[in-house]
């Protein structure tokens, strides 16, 4: 009897529950139980649970009747999901562009058009299937006991010219995204190498003072607002930001020569489920602009043309086919073994 309540209480709360057997990495999945359910929506994402869970809550504030499991993996694993193993889930939301537009392009996203949809900015969607919700910049985070607010590099140029002037400063201190195993890095590095020939200059240089990599952003502001790195190259400016009020001893440098925008896109899977429940969160997600509250609450900046056009270092990420280049086998390899040959350097 104990236990029977004990159970019917934990339905009306937040769950951990254990992950189920997969041929795909999950990093966390966790249920949010509606009160009386209707639907059920089955979510893969790669947004940390900290930033989407004000989202989940206030979609079910307004479809009380829906349960949300969402899944947490990275890049790479969600495209393994979906696209390998035929992984059955109502929406897949990642930051890796390139990956989701391969997903659309070989025939694994369905085709959904609303008045929501339909207001966003052309090159904030492709082929009515990839939706953007978000804008997000890649940035430099400094550590401030690394450089006083008098000193910080404005651009590539002046970190390269930092760097090589002081390397025994920043030997070991250096951090970046290994882009042979993250979806986002590898986007954000051959986005650079397209805007700029210092990304390989920068890279050489990071090889050189033996630079730390890593999966994931969380991981790479943490070391820099502990000390442990003097700064950390592209990483994601949302969650960086969204961090700033409760963590000290970092700043965020937004880049003057360009900043490479990526843009957090939701599609449906082919194999869904819940059709119809997948497309209520897509129309709320892409109305992220009109609900001021939820981007506080979340940290994650929504599409906006105006602030696009207000900055002119903000370089947005195109979606579109242009993105599948770097995924040709043969250039994928070509690119990961020269950033290793730089950045691995003896």
């Amino acid at each position: 009897m104990c236990f029977t309540r004990i159970s019917t209480f934990l339905t009306a709360i937040l769950i951990w529950i254990a992950v189920p057997a997969s041929g795909f990495d999950i990093e966390v999945r966790q249920v949010f139980p509606a009160k009386s359910e209707t639907a059920q929506l089955n979510i893969i994402s790669t947004a940390d649970l900290g930033a989407f869970r004000p989202i989940i809550l206030k979609f079910q504030a307004q479809n009380p009747g829906v349960t949300v499991d969402y899944t947490i993996a990275s890049s790479t694993e969600l495209m393994k999901a979906i696209y390998q193993e035929n992984a059955r889930f109502d929406l897949a939301i990642s930051s890796a562009m390139d990956l989701q537009t391969k997903i659309a392009n070989d025939g694994l996203a369905k085709t959904f058009t609303s008045q929501q949809t339909d207001d966003l900015p052309d090159w904030a969607k492709w082929r009515n299937q990839v939706f953007a919700f978000t804008q997000e910049p890649a940035v430099l985070v400094v550590s401030d006991a690394f450089f006083p607010t008098d000193n910080t590099p404005a651009s590539r140029d002046e970190l390269i010219e930092l760097l090589r002037e002081n390397p025994e400063r920043f030997l070991g201190r250096a951090g970046t995204y290994d882009v042979r195993t993250s979806g986002l890095g590898y986007l954000f590095a051959t986005q650079d190498s397209r805007s700029s020939e210092s990304f390989w200059r920068l890279t050489e240089i990071m090889g050189r003072l033996d630079s730390k990599l890593y999966c994931c952003s969380s991981q790479m502001i943490s070391d820099v607002a502990s000390g442990k790195l003097a700064f950390a190259y592209n990483v994601l400016g949302s969650y960086a930001a969204s961090r700033l009020p409760y963590t000290k001893g970092f700043r965020i440098v937004e880049l003057e020569d360009f900043l490479s925008v990526m843009l957090r896109t939701v599609l449906i899977p082919t194999n869904a489920e819940n059709d119809g429940t997948a497309r209520l969160m897509v129309n709320f997600l892409v109305t992220l602009n009109e609900k001021p509250e939820l981007v506080r609450a979340s940290g994650l900046p929504p599409i906006s043309d105006a602030e696009l056009q207000s900055n002119n270092a903000l370089r947005p990420i195109r979606l579109g086919p242009g993105l599948l280049v770097f995924l040709d086998r043969l250039k994928r390899e070509n690119f990961i073994s020269s950033w290793a040959n730089s950045i691995e350097q003896d």
